[in-house]
């Protein structure tokens, strides 16, 4: 009984633990979406009264626009590349033994280990040093596939290394030709691994700033238009613009899953 009862309180322990660090996590960002519907315009308490000016104004601003559509551009183009170098250097480093692998293994993860404050000064030193180019989004997409790049590694040769190469030895004996057998039974076994790396990539640069701030030229981004709001203060709109990027991301996240159930479903 005793022993039972223990285990009960350690059981509500961990339970109240689980709460608290949720609500950690996630309580600012309740309050600064509760905030993007204050009347006030200080974007603190006291509440004043519910309205969706704040919104209005923000879709009425040409800037929040241009940066979100640059943002959204940077982040497409930086998805679809990390994903594509992510995934064909995948490949190798799971299905592979060669002399220096475990260095080249440690040289493509090396992003995620240095702080982005180096990688954006080195990046901004060989363009406009060494290259002697103009900084615009396109320097920004490079910056962001070099840092997003080896999130994808890591989850694609995940999933390669759990992959059962027995599918691929039968398609081979069946007559399969090696693109046929990566389009009809490779790519689908790991496409949930490809999906996830692209989200990957596609969240983090859609939230860079450091990177963003030595690459970027004369454009904007909503992480450089935020940061160069908030050197004024936090204000409502601010709080609407991050409300409107949590909810898409929650959305984002939604579909991938129900996209990953449904195949899931459609195999069994």
């Amino acid at each position: 009984m005793n022993v039972t009862s223990r285990q009960g309180r350690t059981q509500a322990l961990f339970r109240v633990y689980g709460i608290l660090g949720y609500l950690f996590l996630y309580l600012p960002v309740f309050l600064l979406m509760f905030f993007s519907f204050n009347k006030s315009s200080a974007g603190s308490l006291p509440f004043t009264g519910f309205t969706l000016k704040w919104y209005q104004d923000l879709f009425a601003d040409r800037l929040v626009i241009d940066a979100f559509w640059n943002s959204l551009r940077v982040a497409v183009l930086t998805s679809l590349v990390s994903t594509v170098i992510g995934t064909i250097a995948a490949f190798p480093m799971a299905r592979l033994s060669f002399r220096f692998k475990e260095a080249l293994r440690i040289l493509f993860i090396l992003p995620i280990m240095v702080p982005g404050l180096l990688i954006g000064i080195s990046l901004l030193i060989f363009f406009a040093s060494w290259l002697d180019i103009r900084l615009s989004l396109a320097t920004v997409v490079i910056g962001h596939v070099v840092f997003t790049t080896p999130f994808v590694l890591l989850v694609v040769t995940a999933r390669l290394l759990d992959f059962n190469y027995l599918l691929e030895w039968a398609a081979a004996d069946l007559g399969a030709t090696p693109f046929n057998t990566f389009r009809y039974v490779t790519f689908p076994l790991i496409s949930p691994g490809v999906l996830a790396g692209a989200l990957f990539a596609f969240t983090l640069s859609l939230d860079e700033f450091i990177i963003t701030f030595f690459t970027i030229g004369p454009q904007s981004t909503l992480p450089m238009y935020i940061f160069s709001q908030v050197k004024f203060g936090i204000t409502p709109k601010i709080n609407a613009l991050a409300t409107l990027l949590f909810m898409g991301s929650i959305l984002i996240l939604c579909t991938f899953f129900y996209t990953l159930s449904r195949r899931g479903q459609a195999r069994t």
